[in-house]
């Protein structure tokens, strides 16, 4: 064990007391490796967010099979109070639960409380061995940023001297998904501005925004084609003056180059559509440029290898697994828009990569998944239970409007698609593209009521198998927010652009400030498709030629929203292994997965069929209990072949989460 986690988790022993009482004001316990070292010892971490939803979690789950002289779910049971102040907490939980108080000040004592604070959790560890092994002192403000900026992003502001040392910081910080806290951020511009070569340029926001550092490249990349004499086919509108030192990065460097290659590989960055490369252009940035199929294929190829490459291990964060799924959604949206041949020349190799990352994912489910529910979603949600949650902390910070839009089946490579076209379709339309986890097993009745509920599926027990309800509980997470009925607005089956008018002036009312939209042509894609998923991206593009996104989104920003964009659940090709005659599904197409309210059909099914799945799964009610289809596979006629969802896949569990901008709006 860490010394970080000896440290975190030094007087919890579930033999001390069966409910345990913990203030922790800035989440320093909702970590995955402590949730998941705390969990082996016996505990279950549960958030106070409402004292009677609390109590019956409580009684219900944990302290009836207590009294009976069982182990129940867990030994001992954490409530998790984000606050510094337990005073408020029922009394009884006061008397017979042990406190125990976690404080950055006091984990930190040599650094400035104020500066650690801006740090996500997942930095804490790494920092709290530096601070053993380096801070000699205590730290001000100021030493504190660099001691940070040191020891944690390997970044020194002092040592940046021009504009190639800038980028190379930069590409290298958000090659690895990170960008800088706002307040390490200003820290870095205010040293940079002291040079000539930096003054005017937006320091602070280049390393505050991973979204902005892809936005200036890709934009830089078509002028630097341009200058070169290539004929650039422009895709969405040049960055504003704003950014336009910032724009001239320096390609022919072979440091920043080798980065932006892998950027480029990866589907990070787009090639640029190009007729006629210039001789003198070197060849290693042709990389970057797309004259005919064999290029896109090539990308194609070179992609597989380098994602073969860095798959996530079975110990690694969620984070990890979110930047790779959007890695293979780039990489997927790229291979169904080949041609015939380029398709079957290398299908078999993106299968084999499919299944690969299936089954790392598959393992990695196995021993992290409990502890998601519990993580932190303050910075982002991580399941999409926290959405809600998430959006109610964008009201507080200011955001008054909040459209929530949720394509029904959408997985990280049909995102992709509809990205590109709405970045055709829409002048300075901008992304902050996330992603969290489903609910599983991934059925729309389950993961999509957890999005409009903020609930846990065993909380909405009673409609888990329908989504009838989602329009109560969305009006009632809001109610308990503080919002009238009048002031909440939901609304599902929006497909067509002749539904745009309606909509549009329905939610033009000055009353409403949150809406919740269900857009559900691609669920109807999935589960009409033909061709496999394959077939679902030509229709899909058919689709959003018809203007409908882009419209929907600019009418939203019209109308003063800020716009949010999620999934329920993705979506798989899969074949047929044969169909069980027993046991609900709760959706007729969703036959990944079937679910029991009987363990004993439950393990009969899984006898019958030795490459299924039976998981405990964290969040469910006890008595819904499912069997997951083996890997890309589906219990429909065996041979059949189907674009399905409800498993355990990268494609089916990692949904996007996005936040939509429009330059001339809010947001």
């Amino acid at each position: 064990m860490s010394a970080w986690h000896e440290r975190v988790l030094k007087d919890f022993m579930p033999e001390l007391a069966r409910l345990w009482i913990v203030t922790d004001p800035d989440d320093v316990l909702l970590d995955g490796g402590l949730l998941a070292e705390l969990r082996q010892r016996g505990f279950d971490v549960l958030s106070f967010d409402d004292s009677v939803a609390f109590r019956a979690e409580l009684d219900g789950r944990y302290r009836s099979e207590w009294s009976q002289g069982r182990i129940g779910p867990a030994t001992a049971v954490i409530l998790h109070l984000k606050s510094d102040d337990a005073s408020r907490l029922p009394w009884d939980y006061l008397q017979s639960g042990r406190i125990v108080r976690l404080s950055l000040a006091d984990l930190f004592p040599k650094l400035a409380p104020g500066v650690v604070r801006q740090l996500g959790v997942e930095h804490l560890e790494r920092l709290f061995d530096a601070q053993s092994n380096h801070a000699a002192q205590v730290l001000g403000e100021a030493e504190t940023k660099n001691f940070v900026l040191t020891h944690i992003f390997r970044l020194s502001p002092h040592l940046i001297g021009d504009v190639k040392d800038l980028w190379r910081e930069l590409l290298r910080l958000n090659y690895h998904g990170d960008e800088l806290p706002a307040v390490l951020a200003a820290h870095v511009q205010a040293v940079l501005v002291r040079l000539d070569t930096f003054r005017g340029l937006p320091i602070a926001s280049l390393f505050g925004s991973r979204t902005l550092v892809l936005r200036v490249l890709q934009d830089a990349w078509y002028k630097y084609l341009a200058s070169a004499g290539a004929t650039v086919a422009r895709i969405g509108e040049p960055l504003s003056d704003e950014y336009a030192g910032a724009i001239r990065v320096p390609f022919d460097d072979p440091g920043i180059w080798s980065t932006v290659d892998s950027m480029f590989l990866e589907g990070t960055l787009h090639p640029v559509h190009v007729k006629g490369l210039p001789p003198e252009l070197p060849r290693r940035l042709h990389v970057g440029a797309v004259q005919s199929e064999a290029d896109l294929r090539g990308l194609v190829e070179e992609g597989l290898k380098a994602l073969g490459g860095e798959m996530p291990s079975e110990h690694a964060s969620h984070r990890d697994w979110f930047l790779y799924a959007a890695k293979l959604g780039e990489l997927l949206s790229r291979f169904h828009g080949l041609d015939n041949a380029s398709f079957e020349s290398v299908r078999q190799d993106v299968e084999a990569l499919q299944s690969s990352a299936d089954h790392r994912l598959q393992e990695w489910v196995r021993y992290h998944y409990a502890d998601l529910p519990s993580l932190s979603a303050v910075k982002a949600p991580v399941m999409v239970h926290h959405i809600p949650r998430f959006l109610a902390m964008r009201r507080d910070a200011g955001e008054a409007k909040i459209a929530l839009l949720v394509f029904d089946g959408l997985a990280v490579d049909q995102w992709a698609r509809i990205r590109e076209h709405v970045v055709a379709g829409i002048p300075n339309v901008s992304f902050d593209e996330a992603a969290c986890f489903a609910w599983l097993p991934t059925l729309t009745s389950v993961s999509r009521q957890a999005i409009f509920s903020g609930l846990k599926p065993r909380e909405f027990d009673s409609s888990i198998e329908t989504t009838a309800q989602e329009p109560s509980l969305w009006s009632r997470f809001w109610a308990d927010q503080g919002l009238r009925a009048n002031e909440v607005f939901f609304q599902k089956g929006i497909k067509r652009i002749d539904q745009l008018d309606e909509l549009t002036s329905t939610l033009s009312s000055p009353a409403i400030k949150l809406a919740g939209i269900v857009v559900d042509m691609v669920d109807e894609l999935v589960h009409d498709a033909q061709l496999g998923k394959r077939g679902v991206a030509h229709l899909l593009n058919l689709w959003c030629q018809t203007g409908v996104v882009d419209r929907l989104f600019t009418r939203l920003h019209e109308l003063g929203y800020h716009v949010y964009v999620t999934a329920d659940h993705g979506n798989v090709d899969a074949v047929g292994s044969g169909r069980i005659n027993q046991g609900v599904a709760p959706e007729i197409r969703g036959e990944r997965v079937r679910t029991y309210r009987s363990a004993v059909l439950l393990e009969e099914s899984a006898a019958a069929y030795p490459g299924s799945v039976n998981m405990q799964l964290p969040g469910l009610p006890p008595d819904f209990l499912p069997l997951f289809a083996g890997p890309r596979s589906a219990f429909v006629t065996k041979g059949e072949q189907l674009v399905v969802h409800g498993g355990i896949s990268v494609e089916e569990l990692i949904v996007p989460f996005v936040k939509v901008k429009q330059a001339g709006f809010v947001g």
